[in-house]
């Protein structure tokens, strides 16, 4: 059967309510738990589900990922898998860019002309979640559905910021409405779980994962002008299509803002979260062939480190350190993610700067950090404190960013010594 679907991963968005983290890089190339990329996510959930046809749309920012999926997905010469990419282009036929998700995939459509196929899977390049698709397809095949959408259940207050499906006991969804306001609400629940319906959790959110039957994508395609899946197609097909809803009770965010880009990555680091990183399904990335990390004298709890660092910190709490960090002795980093460096300084570099008084990559000597995202590659001097929290107004400066009262040190930034945002 998985010879039979093509997945398509929509990795060209702009990720602006993700900035200054999305400023150098596309969304799904934004990096998370410290050693992966949003884009890994979706990848691995096909890899895992034994769908091993991929196509990647990039657009806007795209080296960055485009590097990492092609240093990261390579199959032996007897696989027919593949991950390629597929970068927005201007033909003779169309000369836009990509103008939404709809209009992402039409354009690709006569790319497909070379595999066979007959559903084509849709899935979002920046989400956090872990499922098997194949039982979604099954799903689809065994009801006869023209359109599946992935569906789940939330509660009254996170239901507003929703596209919210209205499913029948069968399934079958029967109206749809973007974004529901407070006052409208009650008429738009559905069948859910008695476990759901207890928790409040009487609405279907869409997670904007979709199998699509090719005839049907295909007649859609001819019969609508629409660009977005959400706004244009799913809402023209109900009615005049068998479109499903499959509902999903596992763990899923949307990584949609810098706060909750933030939480989903802290979450990690609790003793029981809700992504498991350590399940019998691996998430896939790229092989660095890096050193262990070492520690040294640190204080660490509720934190993950990555490959390759070299840790001198007083003490590290509930934080995600990336690749290649270093911290310097007597620093404290809590409540925060440093996302560690592309490449290393010599030892030669590090005692030079430190001789002329230049600031090193990573964090310096008797640094405080609470509450915040490091990006790539940041110089923090010595004596550095940066306290994220509410009392933030929301603003954009040379070197960081605030959003939600989180600081957000730009990707190669540099801190002077002594430098005080609290």
């Amino acid at each position: 059967m998985k010879e039979s679907v093509i997945s398509i991963v929509l990795g060209g968005g702009r990720g602006t309510r993700l900035f200054p983290l999305t400023y150098t890089r596309s969304k799904p190339a934004v990096p998370i738990a410290g050693k992966y990329r949003l884009v890994d996510i979706p990848i691995s959930n096909c890899l895992n589900s034994g769908l091993n046809r991929i196509l990647v749309l990039t657009q806007f920012n795209s080296a960055s990922l485009n590097s990492h999926i092609k240093n990261s997905y390579h199959f032996d010469i007897f696989s027919k898998g593949f991950v390629d990419i597929l970068a927005a282009e201007q033909n003779v036929e169309n000369e836009n860019w990509y103008q939404g998700t709809a209009d992402a995939v039409r354009q690709t459509m006569k790319h497909l002309d070379k595999y066979e196929y007959e559903y084509v899977l849709i899935l979002s390049g920046d989400q956090l979640y872990q499922m098997n698709f194949q039982e979604m397809i099954n799903f689809h095949k065994k009801q006869g559905g023209d359109i599946t959408i992935a569906t789940i259940p939330v509660n009254a207050k996170d239901a507003t910021g929703f596209g919210i499906m209205k499913a029948d006991k069968k399934g079958n969804i029967t109206s749809f409405i973007e974004k529901p306001g407070l006052d409208i609400l009650n008429e738009w629940k559905s069948e859910v779980s008695d476990e759901n319906k207890s928790k409040g959790k009487e609405f279907l959110a869409s997670m904007g994962i979709y199998v699509f039957s090719k005839d049907v994508l295909k007649k859609l395609f001819d019969e609508h002008e629409g660009d977005d899946f959400g706004k244009d197609f799913i809402p023209a097909a109900i009615g005049h299509y068998n479109v499903l809803s499959y509902q999903y009770d596992g763990y899923w965010t949307d990584i949609g803002t810098i706060e909750s880009f933030y939480e989903a990555n802290l979450d990690l680091t609790l003793d029981l979260p809700q992504f498991n990183l350590f399940s019998s399904n691996p998430i896939y990335t790229r092989a660095r062939m890096l050193p262990p990390s070492k520690i040294n004298g640190s204080y660490v709890s509720k934190t993950i480190i990555g490959d390759g660092c070299i840790i001198l910190a007083d003490k590290i709490e509930h934080s995600i350190i990336g690749n290649r960090t270093r911290i310097d002795r007597g620093s404290t980093i809590v409540n925060s993610y440093v996302m560690g460096a592309d490449y290393y300084q010599t030892a030669k570099q590090v005692s030079d700067n430190e001789a002329a008084g230049i600031t090193n990559m990573g964090i310096g000597r008797y640094c405080y950090i609470d509450r915040a995202i490091l990006d790539k590659n940041c110089f923090i001097g010595n004596n550095v404190r940066i306290i994220g929290g509410k009392h933030h107004p929301d603003g954009d400066y040379d070197t960081y960013s605030i959003r939600d009262g989180i600081v957000v040190v730009k990707k190669n930034a540099k801190i002077p010594d002594g430098t005080n945002i609290l």
